[in-house]
């Protein structure tokens, strides 16, 4: 094709070079339609954290490639190649440094595709203290959502070295250990009643005890005498779908309320003053 371009007419140099660039932006924009279409068919029938992460791979592929091939019809491939790579040891030298970590975070982001620490959807807690839903994956990061509704970005390469606590990992049910406290006057009969109706009512708590009947909500244990109150404990499970945060909320309101409701009280810690005062010998009490 060189000799296309080598014609005297300038305008026709010019309306087949454009013509060129058209036709080969419009394949490239084909192909990465096709990859998208492709992996969302997949991803309709299997789901995993690897399609998404080749998803994103082929479709750098197919856009470096294309980049490539339409300077390959320019002939400037060796040109530019030589000019980056071969000209000077120092442009290569830079180039090969910022590389450095676009290419850990791809390697690092190809083993968390194949050996799937965790998946779309799981709720992970990272080393540093980070926790958040899986959203996403692209090449270079892991896209979490916070419980404060933040996204975090973190860099694959970093996140493949972190220790990672995985809520989700192939389990369908989860547990929360709960303490509630009574004053020493309540029933405390009673108050285990009330508390295991309160669990028992929430529209996320499920049954996850195994017993031989079955699976059957946890029961409510009398554990301990401590300072003012009587402290009563048990595990509620749920379901992996339900965010730890919004469980938790929902059973610590529903026995609160439960409990006023019946008339037991909530005990606090208190302190009585005694403040002796010289005026006709009377001593003062006061309670704070």
């Amino acid at each position: 094709m060189h000799h296309i371009f080598q014609s005297d007419n300038i305008w026709l140099t010019i309306g087949i070079t454009a013509g060129i660039l058209v036709a080969a932006a419009l394949v490239i924009w084909g192909l990465l339609r096709l990859n998208r279409f492709v992996f969302r068919r997949l991803q309709s029938h299997y789901e995993g954290l690897h399609l998404l992460f080749f998803r994103r791979v082929s479709g750098a592929v197919i856009l470096v490639g294309g980049v490539i091939f339409v300077f390959a019809l320019f002939g400037g491939v060796d040109s530019i190649w030589k000019s980056l790579l071969g000209g000077t040891a120092i442009i290569s030298a830079v180039l090969a440094f910022a590389a450095q970590d676009v290419i850990k975070d791809i390697l690092a982001g190809l083993m968390i595709s194949l050996h799937k620490p965790f998946e779309i959807g799981n709720r992970i807690e990272l080393e540093d203290g980070t926790v958040g839903i899986v959203r996403d994956m692209t090449m270079r990061h892991i896209v979490l959502l916070g419980i404060d509704t933040q996204y975090s970005v973190i860099p694959n390469s970093k996140l493949n070295l972190m220790r990672i606590k995985n809520y989700s990992y192939h389990v369908q049910t989860r547990s929360a250990n709960f303490n509630f406290y009574v004053a020493y006057h309540c029933d405390v009969e009673k108050a285990m009643d009330v508390i295991r109706t309160a669990v028992i009512s929430s529209p996320y708590s499920i049954p996850g005890k195994e017993t031989a009947d079955g699976a059957a909500y946890a029961d409510i244990y009398f554990m301990a005498y401590e300072d003012s109150r009587l402290r009563l404990t048990t595990t509620v499970y749920y379901g992996a779908e339900t965010a730890s945060e919004v469980l938790i909320s929902d059973i610590n309101r529903r026995v609160n309320r439960a409990l006023r409701e019946n008339n037991m009280e909530i005990p606090y810690p208190y302190i009585n003053v005694i403040a002796e005062q010289k005026n006709d010998s009377v001593l003062r009490y006061d309670k704070i």
